[in-house]
């Protein structure tokens, strides 16, 4: 080995707890950046989304119409039953 390599190995070895504690930051860092950026598309997805199907519902409404004559004599029928028992 020449010297340079030698003198590179030892100042390397020296600072090792400071340079892997450095690359543990910046691993952390882009971790975190990374996480956040991931979870900004899946809102905005999301939002998109919810946003695009509002949209449809409020272009098509569903309307829906129930016949309620059967329970209106039903109850009507109660009624007159019980006037009677009075």
């Amino acid at each position: 080995m020449s010297q340079k390599k030698v003198d590179r190995y030892k100042e390397e070895k020296a600072n090792r707890k400071k340079i892997m504690k450095r690359e543990k930051i910046k691993r952390s860092i882009a971790t975190v950046c990374g996480t956040l950026a991931s979870i900004a598309v899946i809102g905005w997805v999301g939002y998109s989304a919810y946003g695009y199907f509002h949209k449809q519902e409020e272009k098509n409404p569903v309307q829906t119409e129930i016949d309620i004559s059967a329970l209106n004599e039903y109850l009507s029928g109660l009624y007159t039953e019980e006037a009677a028992e009075e």
